[in-house]
């Protein structure tokens, strides 16, 4: 048990200290875990990163769960996603109690202003993951068409669509290059278990929906958000349209208040997923408050606590097939193009109502992109000008 106090420890330090997205979070457990702690060296955990990439879902949370499970099994894996996710968890949600608590036109600003805060941050999402995702005209054309597809079929099956043709086509057509060493990763697990945690993940995925059609809200919550886990692959950006085309048209959550929450959840540490915990305590209708946020969290981060432990076995084969890093180079193109349609509607259709929004927005962005301003700071401002131009 001591590994598991010392597991929980040293993440409950970077759950409170760690801003400034996944790539950010990579670089403090990097500095934590290889050069302070020595728990591994570089080439194993550049190959633990690289897992997380390969898989659905949060990779800097994957990558911290991976962490506490070689170092104290199901129990630090347990310690280091609760000391990392709490944190972040619990200010979204007094931001959640806040905001339906708070009315009148000065809420009403900030609010407006969250929106346009978010705008910013998918701009610059957009941007940087166009870069490093889509360097060459096939997977630039991918993208194009992508977003394209999104746009005429905006509902998660259209999205989800997406990333399959996003494989495929991969698979046929793209080449990638050659595979660095990998360095074996320690696993309490055998490959017999970690198949059976794969069969449960994908068990889940196909019975869960037939499930919450018959069941209540509270089910119908926890599919949504095991789906958008088990299916998002680029960050928590991409969580964005997937969760609004399931919420927002069935009216568990209005989209001002479900923009907003995106916006927010830019200024606190931790992974931008536990944004699932602001939407289950400010939805409309179903289980809501912190029951809510408790179901919504699970959802979101259940299939990584079946896929970081099932696959890890399996890691240093499947690394090393060429079909499996094309298929996945195919559907981060998708992926580029899912978010820039997510950019177009709803983040800048729902905020941007006029000149002055607009002029915000852009201001905001040239802070994140040009001036290298933490995201934190530019919710704040945005936050507060929004009282002004509303």
């Amino acid at each position: 048990m001591g590994n598991v106090a010392e597991v929980f420890r040293a993440f409950l330090k970077l759950g409170f200290t760690a801003f400034g997205g996944p790539v950010a979070h990579l670089g403090y457990f990097r500095e934590e875990f290889v050069s302070r702690r020595r728990w591994l060296d570089d080439k194993a955990y550049a190959d633990l990163v690289a897992m997380a990439q390969f898989l659905p879902g949060p990779a800097s949370s994957q990558v911290g769960m991976g962490l506490g499970l070689m170092r104290a099994g199901f129990p630090g894996m347990v310690a280091a996603w609760t000391a990392f996710t709490l944190p972040s968890a619990v200010i979204l949600v007094a931001v959640a109690y806040g905001a339906t608590a708070l009315h009148g036109p000065v809420a009403q600003g900030v609010t407006h202003g969250l929106m346009i805060a978010a705008v910013a941050v998918v701009a610059q999402a957009v941007i940087q993951m166009a870069r490093m995702l889509t360097p060459d005209m096939p997977r630039g054309l991918m993208a194009a068409m992508s977003a394209i597809v999104v746009l005429l079929i905006p509902t998660t099956v259209g999205q989800i669509g997406v990333l399959l043709a996003g494989g495929l086509v991969g698979f046929a057509f793209l080449k990638p290059g050659e595979l660095g060493r990998h360095v074996p990763l320690t696993s309490p697990l055998g490959r017999r278990a970690g198949a059976v945690l794969i069969a449960i993940f994908f068990a889940l995925l196909v019975l869960l929906p037939a499930l919450a059609a018959k069941g209540g809200a509270g089910l119908q919550l926890f599919d949504i958000f095991y789906r958008a886990g088990a299916l998002v692959f680029g960050g928590g950006h991409v969580v964005l349209p997937l969760l609004e085309a399931d919420l927002v048209p069935r009216g568990f959550i209005s989209r001002d208040a479900f923009l907003a929450g995106y916006g927010a959840a830019q200024a606190v540490p931790g992974p931008l997923f536990t944004f699932s915990a602001y939407v289950g305590a400010a939805l409309d209708q179903g289980p809501r408050g912190l029951a809510g946020a408790a179901i919504c969290l699970a959802g979101m981060f259940a299939s990584s606590f079946l896929l970081v432990p099932g696959v890890m076995p399996f890691w240093v084969r499947l690394s090393h097939l060429a079909g499996a890093r094309a298929a996945l180079m195919g559907v981060n193109a998708a992926v580029v193009g899912i978010l820039a349609a997510a950019l177009y509607t709803p983040v800048i259709t729902a905020a941007i109502h006029g000149p002055a929004d607009l002029a915000l927005a852009a201001a905001a962005w040239a802070m994140l992109a040009m001036a290298k301003a933490p995201p934190w700071a530019v919710v704040i401002l945005c936050g507060a000008a929004g009282i002004v131009v509303s």
